[in-house]
């Protein structure tokens, strides 16, 4: 078995139903498994339905697929004739011989017109309404007369012909005729024969019914049967449905087998033909579905790579723009201070002469360790001397001044300027050590 295409699940899988259905051709199961998308008991149940005669499950066509009838390309078995009357001698003789010719010719050329115009009321009269219960009934009705033969279908034509397309098998197709010379020991003799029921329980569908039904009647007519019983072989040539053997009359279960196994043996090759091109388009199609599978994998995993990385542009952009937000935030909030400085330094009062009346030296340690000595009026408020740190260079931005000891921190920032002590109000000494400190470190 080639093992192109296949992986070793796969294989395992086609062993196993060769094990279990005795299937002898090993491309037929993987074919088999194939149409079934490799699932083993599927693929069985279907098989197994086909072998005892009930329509696969996908058999829901009602339509039969148009089956070639062309003489030149099937095996065509006769019954035996009997030894042919030999032409008389002499004149009388002679003269008997062709006025029976002629009487026989214009009989059965009358006959012929007569039966025609009759079948056209007997075409009304068998408008086939239940195909599947003439088929059914015939079944019943043979049973009970003939117990042993090949396992019918139980079907309808139309679902035969499907399946037998579909399954790529042999179809084989009996028409019985009641009335017919022969069909008893056919029956009984032939068709109840124990090696013609095993070769065709092995090789083929075997569908049959009664001419004598709507169903039965239509199909004689579809394959042209003219000398019952008949039997035709159906299957699958160059895409399309062939009969490629036919059989007429009475013979024995030998003769039966041996042209069959003509018709098979000669006719295999366009079976494995198409289960060869169906495997290919299957594998074809098995691995397009693979590489569209492993396309979309491919795609969805461009696409999400694709996708982190906008999200990480996007994130980056964010982090970005906070940034840039946080820094033209602070650029403003030290251009306030810039311009806010500027505007308390106008309101800073001026320094008084050393040794004037009413005034208090002030010494002021910042966090650099920057020491400020300046001197203010007495009447000043806590306003002036933190308007005089905050418009300093070296100074916070944010801070607060406390005493040296007992430590206490002046609250130099009423919302009203009136409310606001003066230095001598809030305790303030000449040569008084203030501390700056920042509220941001």
């Amino acid at each position: 078995m080639d093992n192109d295409g296949m992986s070793n699940e796969q294989t395992e899988k086609v062993l196993q139903f060769q094990d279990i259905t005795g299937l002898d051709d090993i491309n037929v199961c993987r074919d088999i498994l194939i149409r079934h998308q490799w699932d083993l008991e599927v693929a069985f149940q279907e098989h197994l339905n086909i072998r005892e005669g009930r329509p696969s499950a996908y058999a829901t066509e009602s339509r039969a697929p148009q089956v070639v009838n062309d003489r030149f390309l099937q095996h065509v078995f006769s019954a035996q004739r009997g030894p042919s009357v030999p032409v008389p001698s002499g004149i009388g003789g002679m003269l008997g011989f062709v006025v029976n010719y002629v009487f026989n010719f214009c009989y059965s050329t009358l006959s012929s017109i007569v039966t025609a115009f009759l079948n056209l009321f007997k075409d009304r009269e068998r408008i086939v309404t239940d195909p599947l219960g003439d088929v059914l009934k015939f079944i019943q009705d043979y049973n009970e007369k003939y117990p042993e033969h090949p396992v019918f279908y139980q079907g309808t034509y139309a679902q035969a012909l499907n399946d037998a397309k579909r399954e790529l098998k042999f179809l084989l197709v009996y028409l019985h005729s009641e009335s017919s010379n022969g069909a008893t020991s056919f029956c009984r003799e032939t068709l109840s024969n124990a090696q013609v029921v095993e070769y065709v329980n092995r090789r083929m569908l075997f569908w049959a019914c009664d001419i004598s039904s709507p169903e039965g009647y239509r199909v004689s007519h579809s394959i042209n049967a003219k000398i019952y019983p008949v039997l035709v072989i159906i299957a699958l040539r160059a895409n399309k449905m062939v009969i490629m053997g036919r059989m007429e009359g009475h013979c024995s279960a030998e003769e039966l087998i041996r042209r069959m196994d003509t018709v098979v043996n000669d006719n295999e090759v366009w079976l494995n033909q198409a289960r060869h091109d169906r495997l290919e388009r299957d594998l074809t199609q098995t691995l397009r579905q693979q590489q569209d599978e492993a396309y979309q994998m491919s795609l969805r995993a461009d696409q999400e790579k694709q996708r982190r990385k906008q999200e990480e542009r996007e994130a980056a952009l964010r982090v970005q723009q906070a940034i840039e937000a946080e820094q033209l935030a602070e650029q403003r909030r030290l251009e306030d201070i810039e311009r806010l400085k500027m505007e308390l330094a106008s309101q800073v009062p001026s320094e008084p002469e050393p040794g004037a009346p009413g005034t208090i030296s002030i010494v002021f340690k910042l966090p650099s360790g920057l020491r400020l000595e300046r001197r203010f009026q007495s009447l000043n408020t806590l306003k002036d001397i933190h308007n005089f740190i905050f418009c300093h260079p070296d100074t916070p931005d944010s801070f607060e001044i406390t005493t040296n000891f007992p430590k206490r921190v002046l609250q130099c920032n009423a919302k009203e300027e009136d409310s606001l002590p003066t230095l001598v109000e809030a305790g303030l000494k000449n040569r008084e050590v203030l501390f700056v400190a920042d509220l941001d470190a």
